[in-house]
């Protein structure tokens, strides 16, 4: 019996304005090759990188929502090797000297831990087409952060859960899009199999080339499979790194990697030390300094603590908190249609219309929820409409549709198309007397114990009536008079 032991890499890219050394724009999506580009991040001669204090701050901001230890003081430095997107023939990193030491992220009760994480810039983009590549540059220079966790994951499906995860706190941190099929968010994973009980690590392989969370358990899945085929048919695992066909479904090799390279780290000459502290006299004192104390009051709540507040303050199931705990501006939108409204059943009923009219809405016509037209307090009067029974389930149906079409409140059209439900037993009385004596027939056979035929009477009120009647009431005071 074996079991995987997998550690991963993740590459976030920081939506700073500008590139991480120079005052490129950072947003090059859409735009034409090699145009959001500057001697700086081009590599030429004799330029001076100027390091983006936002990513630095961003940097730090991750690591105490993460409970990192922060280093006091780190060095930026020099990464040698040569490669076509990377003209410098160097990359400008932090890995040996890391900002952020350690952390944790737990999911359902299972802790999962990190070594480091490290600030870098991202080389440019290689274009591969026949015999020759051609080299976009807009993308060198990016400010990159990379999240090493230990080996520390026992499945694919973990692994996948903790990038999910990762990705809500970048989202909940506003650093990052972390959008997986854009590249904001990259993942190379490294994984061994080993008898299991033995603590020494088998050989591993580094997976690459998975951009999407569904590729990264799947690739993982494949790779568990076939290091395991080989150790129990008496083989060895060679060390290497593979990339994952996506069309295919399987890893392929891309190269040995059985040595480490030398990279020759050393201290970037044009960048000075970054420091941080916790009192204004020591920020003073340093221009790259850092107030780790302001930077806490920025963290707003993350994911883990909105679970719980939904669940207690809502009465929210786990499924349901999770759509809100995944989409940032739904939640912002439910937490204001129900900010004056106290009781649970109502809260309740606002969700409820989140999750199931609005949504729908939405995805049938392609929105979001800031293309929605329905004011929050106007979503929670509508349910408040149906709690009291104002208005019907039928009634409401229409309402909403009027309601989101328009931007209309639920009063208005309600009032304009005088679509009110009618609960007051007297004139139902009235309606339900001459629907019975017009009705001999069918009231015989109720009496004869045909109970059934009631729902064809319920039918012929609510025809009288336009769907306006109380079907609660209706059938009370049915029940009644066809005895």
């Amino acid at each position: 019996m074996y079991e995987p032991v997998i550690g991963l890499e993740i590459h976030c890219q920081l939506k700073t304005k500008s590139k991480m050394f120079c005052s490129c724009d950072n947003d090059a999506e859409g735009k034409e090759p090699n145009t959001v580009t500057c001697p700086v991040c081009m590599g030429h001669p004799g330029t001076l990188p100027v390091a983006n204090r936002q990513a630095l701050e961003w940097t730090y901001l991750l690591g105490l929502a993460l409970g990192c230890q922060i280093s006091p003081q780190f060095n930026f430095e020099r990464k040698q090797y040569f490669y076509p997107d990377l003209p410098k023939a160097y990359q400008i990193t932090s890995q040996t000297t890391p900002p952020l030491v350690g952390g944790e992220l737990e999911i359902d009760s299972k802790t999962f831990t990190i070594e480091h994480i490290h600030l870098e810039e991202d080389a440019g983009k290689l274009i591969h087409a026949g015999d020759y590549s051609l080299v976009d540059l807009n993308r060198a220079g990016t400010p990159l952060l990379e999240i090493v966790t230990n080996p520390c994951f026992s499945t694919p499906q973990e692994a996948k859960t903790f990038m999910q995860e990762l990705r809500l706190i970048l989202r909940y941190l506003d650093i990052s899009d972390a959008d997986m099929e854009k590249g904001h968010l990259r993942c190379d994973a490294n994984i061994s199999v080993r008898p299991v009980g033995q603590k020494e690590l088998g050989k591993k392989a580094e997976v690459k080339n998975m951009n999407s969370f569904a590729s990264v358990e799947k690739a993982l899945a494949y790779e568990i499979k076939r290091q395991t085929e080989i150790l129990e048919e008496g083989g060895k695992v060679t060390q290497e790194t593979r990339g994952w066909d996506e069309a295919k479904q399987k890893t392929f090799s891309q190269r040995s990697k059985e040595q480490a390279h030398d990279y020759r780290y050393f201290p970037e000459p044009d960048l000075p030390p970054l420091r941080v502290g916790n009192d204004k006299s020591q920020i003073s004192n340093h221009k790259q300094a850092f107030d780790l104390e302001e930077l806490k009051r920025q963290i707003p709540e993350l994911p883990a603590e909105k679970r719980e507040r939904y669940g207690k303050d809502f009465g929210l199931n786990e499924k349901d908190t999770e759509v809100f705990v995944g989409d940032i501006d739904l939640a912002g939108y439910f937490e204001t249609a129900v900010e004056t409204i106290h009781e649970l059943s109502l809260r309740k009923k606002t969700a409820s219309l989140l999750l199931t009219d609005v949504l729908g809405y939405l995805n049938a016509n392609n929105q979001t929820i800031a293309d929605f037209k329905i004011k929050p307090t106007d979503l929670a009067d509508l349910a408040s409409k149906i709690e009291s029974g104002e208005i019907s389930s039928k009634i409401a149906k229409d309402v909403f549709a009027k309601m989101a079409e328009s931007g209309r409140s639920a009063d208005e059209i309600i009032s304009a198309e005088g679509i009110k439900q009618i609960s007051d037993i007297g004139e139902l009385e009235k309606i339900i007397q001459e629907i019975i004596a017009a009705n001999p027939g069918p009231v015989a056979q109720y009496r004869a114990g045909k109970t059934e035929i009631l729902g064809f009477f319920v039918g012929q009120v609510m025809k009288v009536t336009r769907g306006q009647a109380n079907p609660e009431v209706v059938m009370e005071v049915l029940r009644k008079k066809m005895k």
